[in-house]
């Protein structure tokens, strides 16, 4: 049975329209592989990992340009040994014209490596701008975050979308994956009705194995109960098999209402791999446009 003959009528709406994607400074070769089923123009979004060095973060960044796609490089604020890291990894995005458009975020580590604390100082900082960035990618998270409380985000995300306006920049929110469309639907009506009008884009594993999904949504307590699992299409008694966001997708276009949700667009998290996840969502988009 193709799980995506079901979902097809549902999902022929603006949501599948200029997705994105996610890629690692160390995926370049398998961007390559992967390129001849994205569509040129689609926003490929470059990691900032404490395993990367500046060199693979700015390649990365040129790859995903070479290959015909908009680089949407990270910035992790923790990760930052000092301002001049931070102008060096900024100046080099200039020169490489890959630095337009930049997704900042606090990063892993619990203390910050250097003067940013969090994303918040990124963008007060009024290098963005001066660096040539236009446009500037937030978090947001439907279902909390392990460590930071639920009114710390709330706060931290209208302190944000303020201080972008501030500096004159264009935004938009990002938010971590889920499994369940409900909390991911009242989430975007509390960001509305706090005022904030940010474009969202709704993070969405690309298909993967269901062990592999496990452990990352234990890692970003994400809610992974029988009763969601089920909804989503995982197997929590099969953990050897796989599965993708096709029911997730359904729902979440039968529950969206631009009028009340404003707009929203899908960001792919390639846990799969890029070729994978590519492959996927061109079948699934051809499926539901058919």
């Amino acid at each position: 049975m193709n799980p995506l003959s079901s979902a097809a009528p549902a999902v022929s709406t603006s949501l599948l329209d200029d997705f994105s994607l996610e890629m690692t400074g160390k995926d370049i070769q398998k961007l390559e592989e992967a390129a001849g089923l994205i569509q040129p123009g689609t926003r490929i979004n470059v990691t900032f990992l404490g395993n990367e060095d500046l060199e693979m973060r700015l390649g990365a960044a040129r790859a995903v340009k070479r290959l015909g796609f908009h680089p949407v490089p990270h910035i992790s604020a923790r990760r930052l040994g000092s301002q001049a890291d931070f102008e060096q990894f900024l100046d080099g995005l200039r020169s490489d014209a890959t630095g337009s458009d930049i997704f900042a975020v606090g990063g892993d580590p619990s203390r910050p490596e250097g003067p940013y604390e969090d994303s918040l100082a990124l963008i007060e900082s009024g290098l963005l701008s001066e660096y040539g960035v236009r446009h500037v990618g937030i978090s947001g998270y439907p279902e909390g975050h392990p460590a930071i409380a639920s009114d710390v985000l709330w706060s931290a995300l209208r302190e944000k979308n303020a201080a972008i306006t501030a500096q004159g920049l264009e935004g938009s929110v990002i938010t971590q994956f889920g499994f369940d469309v409900d909390p991911v639907l009242a989430w975007i009506e509390r960001v509305r009705s706090e005022g904030i009008t940010l474009p969202i884009r709704i993070g969405v594993p690309g298909p993967a194995g269901v062990r592999r999904l496990m452990s990352y949504a234990t890692r970003f307590g994400v809610g992974t109960s029988a009763t969601i699992a089920k909804k989503y299409g995982l197997s929590i008694t099969n953990l050897m098999g796989t599965a993708g966001p096709d029911r997730f997708l359904r729902l979440l276009a039968d529950g969206y209402d631009p009028a009340q949700h404003g707009e929203v667009k899908i960001h792919f998290y390639t846990f799969g791999g890029l070729k994978a996840t590519s492959a996927w969502i061109a079948q699934f988009r051809k499926e539901a446009h058919a």
